[in-house]
């Protein structure tokens, strides 16, 4: 992280410094998420327009054998997953190494936005990351959780931020070599 810039200070995403991480969407979580659906299909964008922009994206899945395994068509776009037993994922050393790859913005989308991703993003500002939160591609069983995860996030550090804002942030302009493939997705 650059230290002359603070984690909380607004910023636009660069997808050449960006690390998409995906908290814990796991066959046997999803299916209790309100709005599971459209929670993976933005997800699923997402990770697919970081696949273009050759944007990392690493995945967390927690405890596996009970939660099962991350949805197939999501972890066919991971680069990683880390399998992990505490909340925040920044408490496992692979987690830790993972996202140590040079690029000093994390963008954070998942399940439940008030237990896994909301540890892991203060895990992560904690470490003093810069960290954005995808609120259209976070979820939890009761909205109210999911409402009060975002603003607690938003209030400690985290910029709160939309699927789509981020994918034109990542190509900043129209004349973008992956534009059209973007957009294409997006519609």
């Amino acid at each position: 992280m650059n230290p002359s810039v603070s984690p909380s200070m607004p910023y636009l995403s660069d997808a050449s410094r960006s690390t998409l991480l995906i908290v814990d969407l796991q066959e046997k979580l999803m299916p209790v998420i309100g709005d599971s659906a459209q929670i993976l299909r933005r997800a699923m964008l997402l990770a697919q327009a970081a696949r273009l922009l050759a944007i990392p994206v690493i995945g967390t899945a927690q405890q596996p054998l009970r939660l099962g395994r991350t949805v197939a068509a999501m972890d066919a776009l991971l680069d990683q997953t880390v399998e992990k037993s505490n909340f925040d994922a920044c408490a496992q050393p692979k987690f830790i190494t993972a996202i140590d790859n040079g690029r000093d913005q994390l963008v954070v989308l998942g399940c439940e936005a008030h237990v896994c991703v909301l540890q892991t993003v203060l895990g992560l500002l904690h470490r003093r990351h810069r960290v954005k939160l995808v609120s259209d591609a976070v979820g939890s069983r009761q909205a109210g959780d999911k409402a009060a995860a975002i603003e607690r996030a938003r209030a400690a550090g985290a910029e709160i931020v939309t699927s789509e804002m981020l994918m034109f942030e990542w190509m900043r302009c129209s004349e973008h070599p992956k534009f059209r493939e973007i957009l294409k997705l997006i519609k």
